[in-house]
């Protein structure tokens, strides 16, 4: 990814160094009157939005919290962008991923961190606020959940549904198509139905399909265990 290579370059410098020199920083420095202004005026901009799906837990509070911020500031597009580019860089890389879950690493330290990977990557203003926060407050650990979660809000805003498909091997193209067509009747119109294919041999055969926290569960192994049980049952002789 363009962004893992621009840690790995632009960055690797002075990044890395504030990393390995954490340890000599004092902490307790006060958030940063920026983040401090921002955050409070995006409270008051965005009480009439409403988020799509309802999260829980603290990282789905971060999750809804940015959603918000986003669709007040016509910045929902970017900063996805943004946030996917910073997940995939995670992946690739080891040292920068240990940085943002290592809890001895100063606050002002991560803070000046992030902010140099924001700039150098040209993250959208709202995007370098939001990281600066979760810097701020030691959360940078639970990005990659508050991220998935973030997802899913803007998904549910772009009126997309996601559908999990569990087979023994890839579905033939013209299979994927004739479920996702059916899939979008049961569905409705006005929705774009996205189908993701996920292996799974241990099924046996037939298919698993997962939306909107369905299952329709039409696998071999699930209808083998329930004949198993169905054999397993005594036979009640005075119904003969």
């Amino acid at each position: 990814m363009a962004l893992a290579g621009r840690i790995r370059s632009g960055i690797s410098l002075s990044f890395f160094k504030t990393f390995s020199s954490a340890r000599s920083h004092s902490r307790g420095a006060p958030l940063i009157p920026a983040l401090r202004d921002y955050a409070t005026a995006s409270a008051q901009e965005t009480r009439n939005v409403k988020v799509p799906v309802a999260l829980v837990g603290e990282s789905g509070n971060f999750a809804s919290w940015l959603y918000i911020a986003a669709v007040k500031m016509n910045s929902l597009e970017k900063i996805e962008s943004d946030l996917s580019e910073l997940v995939e860089a995670m992946k690739t890389s080891p040292t920068f991923s240990q940085f943002t879950k290592d809890p001895s690493v100063p606050r002002e330290t991560r803070l000046a961190a992030i902010v140099d990977v924001c700039d150098k990557a040209k993250f959208a203003e709202p995007t370098k606020n939001f990281l600066s926060l979760l810097a701020e407050n030691g959360k940078l650990k639970n990005l990659d959940v508050i991220v998935k979660k973030f997802m899913q809000l803007t998904t549910a805003h772009r009126g997309d549904v996601k559908v999990l498909v569990t087979t023994v091997m890839p579905l033939p193209p013209a299979e994927e198509k004739e479920l996702k067509e059916t899939l979008q009747e049961i569905i409705g119109e006005g929705k774009k139905v996205t189908v993701e294919q996920k292996i799974d041999p241990s099924i046996y055969g037939g298919l698993i399909v997962e939306f909107q926290q369905k299952v329709l569960d039409m696998s071999i192994r699930t209808r083998a265990q329930q004949m198993e049980r169905l054999l397993r049952e005594p036979v009640d002789l005075s119904n003969l």
